[in-house]
């Protein structure tokens, strides 16, 4: 199977989805000439041109405003935004109608809108270019939520989220944009709430997903020279979740840590980990343990920011007290 960057996988699905159905459009800013603010759309503007992939002005709430009134009129767009962070200047865009139009007019609307957006810190950018903010939306009901982790993963995701009649907000890590992986050539697709068990374990479940689970797979690496099996476990998406798998794994193992990158409050660990306690409490012979990034803004400085989020030392640390 070839090799290709996760960036490349990205576009690639993009590409075909666009050739298949000219009311897909894409949209965002740099997204046209300049190929994309990480290389992400290089290559759609002169293959579909100005109609199709669109330059926009600098204000988020514009560009999801008119992307939630091309969905709802017929059209497919895929709109970036550049952070995560300034998702915040959408919110009441995102929260109050593209999450809330299908519910409210009681299914006569569809909203076959995906919204891109790189998050994740780790580049020395600091408080309000770093964050991951993924907790907020998994608390908005009528948004999907897919975090792919590999080249593979983001390609059939993609093309998932953009043949949806639902929003489907599409989180991809910055540092991942550069990984390479195994994509087959041509069409193929992979179901938005589908866990994937990356690593086979007996001794503890870690459940992660986007580039912490690559800090998870290295560690249960490390692990399994020492006599210790980590089951690793991809969600892939957070909405929905595939509990089933989760608790499958759990209840194998009776141990687990879920680990991510965003802060320990509030967290995706805290959803995940409530609802294996609800469904397998008896099964788990030590608590659930979370493994996040500390609770306080991330720092510019290199010594801090590798503090506050989770290292594979660190992950390896808390799994062995585990046990």
């Amino acid at each position: 199977m070839r090799e290709i960057t996760y960036g490349e996988a990205a576009i690639e699905a993009i590409g075909e989805e666009m050739e298949k159905d000219d009311r897909i459009f894409y949209m965002g800013e740099d997204v046209g000439r300049f190929g994309g603010s990480y290389g992400t759309t290089k290559g759609l503007w002169e293959r579909f041109g100005d109609d199709r992939v669109k330059d926009t002005p600098m204000s988020e709430a514009a560009m999801v405003g008119y992307a939630l009134g091309a969905a709802i009129t017929g059209m497919r767009p895929v709109v970036e935004i550049m952070f995560v962070d300034l998702l915040c200047l959408a919110m009441d865009q995102i929260v109050n109608q593209v999450a809330k139009i299908h519910y409210m007019f009681g299914g006569k609307a569809k909203v076959p809108l995906v919204i891109r957006v790189p998050f994740g810190g780790l580049r020395r950018a600091a408080g309000q270019h770093s964050q991951h903010l993924e907790a907020w939306f998994l608390h908005t009901p009528g948004l999907k939520i897919v975090v792919p982790s590999d080249p593979y993963h983001v390609k059939g995701l993609l093309k998932t989220a953009i043949r949806e009649n639902n929003p489907v907000m599409c989180l991809e890590h910055i540092l991942l944009y550069q990984i390479r992986g195994g994509v087959p050539e041509g069409d193929y697709t992979l179901p938005i709430g589908k866990a994937q068990i990356k690593r086979e374990g007996k001794d503890v479940t870690v459940v992660s997903y986007s580039l912490m689970l690559h800090r998870c797979l290295s560690v249960a690496e490390k692990l399994h020279k020492q006599g210790i099996e980590v089951e690793v476990i991809d969600l892939g998406s957070l909405h929905p979740l595939d509990m089933e798998t989760v608790v499958a794994s759990v209840k194998k193992t009776n141990r687990v840590a879920i680990v991510h990158q965003a802060c320990l409050t509030g967290g995706v660990g805290a959803e995940v980990g409530i609802r294996i306690t609800e469904a397998a409490f008896d099964y788990l012979d030590a608590p659930v343990k979370r493994i996040a990034a500390r609770d306080v803004p991330v720092p510019f400085s290199p010594v801090l920011e590798d503090f506050v989020v989770p290292t594979e030392e660190r992950i390896e640390g808390e799994i062995k007290g585990m046990l």
